[in-house]
């Protein structure tokens, strides 16, 4: 009988219903504590099934406040607002965005996300470690040293090659609490893994790598995660369904506006590369 089951299996196509009918608004942005342009980006979910890039969304009114300040975003593109080269965010300031749309989207016009600006933790250095067997062509380890504060607080870390983001998804920032080394002295912690057998992560004498370190607080960071969690799936035996990943947009939006803390570190590959 089990050399019979094989010939009478059989599979079946399920089509699944999926609810598209509301378009939602997607909004992503920062403002931190460099004196840069800072961007929001405004665009429309799509289908699930949709492979095209999403609908940017334009004529809005976008504003950035501190309760003393307000700065009027200009949009450079399509869906996208920046504010003038000169701003900056002050640490324990809480900043307000508000977006004031041409025509309702999700049934709304005016959209509403506040977070505050958790302050700088200054990195003393970065360093390197190689471990020859750790992959086909080896592995660089890349280590920092900072003071953490007493706060309870929330980190961000990312790295770049020559000026290159190398940590430019979502899915491969490395973002940890400080339950661990809450207070103390952090003597060289992993942050990141750069893998010698990656043409993009390959690094040689005299290059220089760069660590960005971001205080971005419980809230951006749980955004992080859940969104990591949702990128990479998990075990469906001992899960829930997916999920809209929870942001901090009002009235149904998705997304996060985020206001941190920068500091950063450099350092040069020694020896032979």
């Amino acid at each position: 009988l089990l050399l019979l089951v094989p010939f009478f299996s059989c599979t079946e196509r399920i089509d699944i219903n999926l609810d598209e009918s509301t378009v939602r608004l997607v909004v992503e942005g920062t403002i931190t504590t460099d004196t840069i342009s800072h961007r929001i980006l405004l665009s429309k979910s799509s289908s699930y099934y949709f492979n095209q890039p999403p609908e940017m969304v334009s004529g809005a009114t976008v504003i950035i406040s501190d309760g003393n300040n307000a700065f009027i975003l200009t949009e450079v593109s399509p869906g996208v607002y920046q504010t003038a080269p000169t701003v900056y965010g002050v640490p324990g300031k809480t900043y307000t965005l508000d977006i004031k749309l041409g025509s309702q989207i999700g049934g709304y016009t005016d959209y509403m996300a506040s977070s505050i600006l958790h302050g700088v933790v200054q990195m003393d250095s970065v360093g390197l470690a190689l471990h020859h067997d750790w992959s086909t062509e080896g592995m660089w380890e890349v280590k920092c040293y900072v003071q953490d504060p007493s706060t309870t607080d929330f980190y961000r870390f990312l790295v770049s090659k020559n000026g290159t983001m190398l940590s430019d998804t979502l899915d491969n920032w490395f973002v940890t609490d400080d339950r661990f080394i809450n207070g103390y002295y952090v003597n060289g912690a992993t942050v990141a893994y750069l893998d010698q057998a990656s043409k993009e992560e390959k690094l040689s004498k005299g290059d220089i790598v760069l660590v960005e370190l971001n205080n971005i607080g419980e809230e951006y960071a749980n955004f992080i995660w859940e969104a990591q969690s949702e990128i990479r799936g998990s075990n469906p035996l001992f899960s829930g369904p997916p999920a809209n990943v929870k942001g901090n947009i009002n009235n149904g939006a998705i997304g996060f506006f985020a206001a941190y803390g920068v500091s950063r570190s450099l350092t040069t590959v020694p020896g032979p590369g």
